[in-house]
Order: structure tokens, then C-alpha cells, then sequence
């Protein structure tokens, strides 16, 4: 890899460490004031709000100034929404203002890798970038379990500045203050992302400017024969992975009577799962070859089904790793291939711009419709089944979609599949 991609590394997991660990913070800050639980499951959507809102923008903006520099806006935002929440601004406003931060940074995290590395390292450094995020993930979300908890919270609130009061007076304040630490060290990697050769392209003057190009940008990527599978099998991805953390919290407290504390260590197990089947992904599939996973997101619902009956933690600690690790095969090799794809219609912070708007959404729109069944009385085990089941549905309908095209249009589909294949070498 060149030099520069194991900076993006370090503080692609720092930033993403705190993320995670910010969210286990916020749920547990909900908890205790009494909000309802369908404010904890409200904390994804929230999260997805500015994804989807800035969607033309931040692209745009990601192509126009050396993207080291957006990913150290984009952390100093983070930070601010830190401070919010600790000012005592409600924890779904401030943690959308951490997500506005998440928005900006994404097309740059991804767009300089297309920048940086040749089409033939695409999948592996996907693998890479993928693996190690799943990792900060694991451990971010057991960072936080742990802050607030009882054994690391009355350490830090035992921590007092002299002569001044600081006002964090729980738990999850005291978590959150300390969260703010890693966000400080992502920025500090992001000042030392080297400078590309990338040309940089000036953002229109006129808003309007962006979002017809935008618009354009995501019919350009809906349109393409392989772009809109990959592009609809990552959204319904990371729609799913987005809200599997507060599933997955929601479960072990209804299946097992688990804390926020413990339940984290289940999150982590799931994601365990993601980083196995990302790397074994990143080392046995090409470009090429990423659409014969698209079964693997039909068996992924189906697990998410199967989960209800489980009331065993040394049942369910297996089962979630293999749930994900049929969601990490399935996404890093469809990842790379949306990548290509987008890189090859649209400049690289566009296409992932395009990407983010879609998955986002999904993110969004799945968060608001668990959220609601929540609000509307049903438990988090009719829940999960009935999410479980959309899953399955629209992974098979992705598939039979991909299916079609090679009935239809297979002239282009092999076309488009030789040029993968040719840039990979």
C-alpha cells in the first residue's frame, strides 16, 4: 500500500472508535433521564438525518479541498456535538450534529482510497478499511458499555477540576467528556493525510448547481447494469448493519435481561463476525465475481428472524458471528465493486456522496420504521421478526433484479464485468 493509507487507517479507526462508542453513551444518557425506548431506537435515524439532507453537498465539497483536510472538519464537528450534549442540548439534536460531522467525512474517508490506490488494491483495501472499522466498532461499542458502567463511571466522575464545576454529574456525561479524547486524536492523524494528485473540482456557486448534479450523479449510478445492484445491495447493508446495534441491545435486554453494559459485549460479537467474513472476503473475491454474494444477504434477514428464539448467551454468541460474517462477505467485494463503478461515471467523492444519500436513507428509513414499531406498542421480538423478513424480501428481489439484467441486458453486464476484470490487472 502507499505511504499515507496507514494514516487514513489510524484515523479512520479513532474517528469511528468514538463514533461507537458515542452511541452506546447516548442510549445509556436517554435511559437514565427516562426517555422512551423508542427514543434509544430514534438515536439511528438521527444519526442518518445529515447524510441524507447534505447528500448533494458533501461530495461536492469532499472533491473540492484536499479531503485531509475535510476529515479534520468533519471530526472538529463531531467534537462540537460532544459538547453539545454535555450543554444539556437533548441527545437526538446533538447527536445529529455528530452525524452532520459522520456526512462530511465519509466521501473523503472513501474518495481518497480511489485517489491513493490503482482499481487492483480497491478490494483489498476495502478489506482493509472495512476490517479494521468493524474492529473500532467492536471496540468502541465495548469502549462504552464500559464507561458507563460501574466498574470505569466513578472513576471519571471522581475527576474534578479545581474551583470549577464542570456539571457532569452521571455516567454517561462522564462517558461522553471522555469520548471526546479519541476525536481528538483522529484529528490529529488527519493533519498528516498526505496531499494526492487528484485534480481538485471547485464547487458551483449556486446551490441548485449541486443538486441537479447530484441528481444526475445518482441516476448515472441507478442506471448502470452493475452499479445499481451493488449500489442496492450496499444500501440495504449498511440499512440493516446501521440499526443492528440498537437491535441487537434491545434483544439481549428482552432475551437475556442484559444491561447496557453487557449487551455491548454482544454487539461486539456480531461485529466480530463482520471483520471475519470482510477479510476472508478481501483475500477469495474479485470485482468480477461480487454479485454471486447476493444470497448471502437473503440467509442474513433469515438469521435475523431466527434470533427471536434464542434465550441462550452460548447459543447466541455463535450464531451472531455467523449472522456477521454473512454480512461482511457480502459487502466488501459489493463495496469495491460500487467504488469502481462510481469512479468510473462520477469523481470520486460524487459517486460515495451518492452512495451515503442511499444508504443513509435506508438507514433512516429502517431506523424510523423499527422506531415506530416500538412507539406503536409491539415488542422487540415482533420487531426484529418483521425486520428480519424485509431483509430477506428485498435481498431475494435484488437478486431476481440481477438476474433479469443478465437476461436482458447481458451484452452490457458482460461488458461492464470485462472492465472490472481488465482493471484489475
Amino acid at each position: 500500500m502507499k505511504k499515507g493509507f496507514h494514516t487514513i487507517m489510524s484515523a479512520q479507526f479513532f474517528s469511528s472508535l468514538a463514533d461507537n462508542a458515542l452511541f452506546v453513551a447516548a442510549v445509556e444518557l436517554l435511559r437514565t433521564s427516562g426517555a422512551g425506548e423508542w427514543q434509544r431506537a430514534a438515536l439511528v435515524p438521527m444519526f442518518a438525518l445529515f447524510y441524507v439532507i447534505l447528500a448533494p453537498f458533501v461530495g461536492a465539497f469532499a472533491d473540492a479541498i484536499p479531503k485531509g483536510r475535510v476529515m479534520f472538519i468533519s471530526n472538529a464537528i463531531k467534537i462540537v456535538g460532544c459538547l453539545m450534549m454535555l450543554a444539556g442540548v437533548h441527545p437526538l439534536m446533538a447527536y445529529a450534529v455528530v452525524g452532520l460531522g459522520a456526512a462530511a467525512y465519509s466521501p473523503a474517508k472513501y474518495g481518497i482510497l480511489t485517489e491513493l490506490l490503482p482499481p487492483s488494491q480497491l478490494v483489498k483495501a476495502n478489506g482493509w478499511i472495512e476490517g479494521l472499522t468493524i474492529a473500532s466498532i467492536i471496540l468502541g461499542v465495548l469502549l462504552g458499555g464500559q464507561l458507563v458502567g460501574i466498574h470505569i463511571a466513578p472513576h471519571l466522575l471522581g475527576l474534578d477540576l479545581p474551583l470549577v464545576d464542570t456539571g457532569i454529574d452521571t455516567p454517561a456525561e462522564a462517558a461522553v467528556t471522555a469520548i471526546i479524547v479519541p476525536y481528538i486524536v483522529a484529528t490529529l492523524f488527519n493533519l498528516r493525510i498526505p496531499r494526492t494528485d487528484a485534480e481538485l473540482q471547485p464547487m458551483p456557486a449556486h446551490p441548485m448547481v449541486l443538486v441537479r448534479d447530484f441528481s444526475d450523479c445518482n441516476a448515472r449510478l441507478w442506471n448502470d447494469k452493475l452499479g445499481q445492484i451493488s449500489l442496492a445491495t450496499t444500501t440495504l447493508f449498511w440499512g440493516v448493519g446501521g440499526n443492528l446495534r440498537y437491535i441487537v441491545l434491545a434483544w439481549a435486554a428482552a432475551a437475556l435481561g442484559y444491561s447496557t453494559t453487557q449487551a455491548t459485549t454482544l454487539v461486539g460479537v456480531v461485529t466480530v463476525g463482520t471483520a471475519a467474513g470482510a477479510v476472508v472476503a478481501s483475500m477469495m473475491m474479485r470485482l468480477d465475481r461480487a454479485t454471486a454474494t447476493i444470497p448471502l444477504g437473503v440467509g442474513m434477514g433469515l438469521l435475523l428472524v431466527a434470533m427471536v428464539f434464542i434465550d441462550n448467551v452460548w447459543v447466541a454468541a455463535p450464531f451472531l458471528i455467523a449472522m456477521g460474517a454473512l454480512g461482511g462477505f457480502l459487502v466488501v467485494p459489493m463495496n469495491a465493486l460500487l467504488q469502481h463503478r462510481g469512479h468510473n461515471l462520477m469523481g470520486a467523492g460524487r459517486s460515495i456522496a451518492v452512495q451515503n444519500f442511499n444508504e443513509q436513507a435506508c438507514i433512516l428509513a429502517l431506523g424510523a420504521f423499527y422506531a415506530g414499531m416500538t412507539r406503536a406498542g409491539l415488542s422487540a421480538f415482533g420487531a426484529i421478526t418483521i425486520f428480519g423478513l424485509l431483509v430477506a424480501g428485498t435481498m431475494w428481489a435484488i437478486g431476481w433484479w440481477h438476474r433479469r439484467n443478465l437476461v436482458t441486458d447481458r451484452a452490457e453486464v458482460e461488458r461492464l464485468l470485462a472492465i472490472a476484470r481488465s482493471d484489475q490487472h
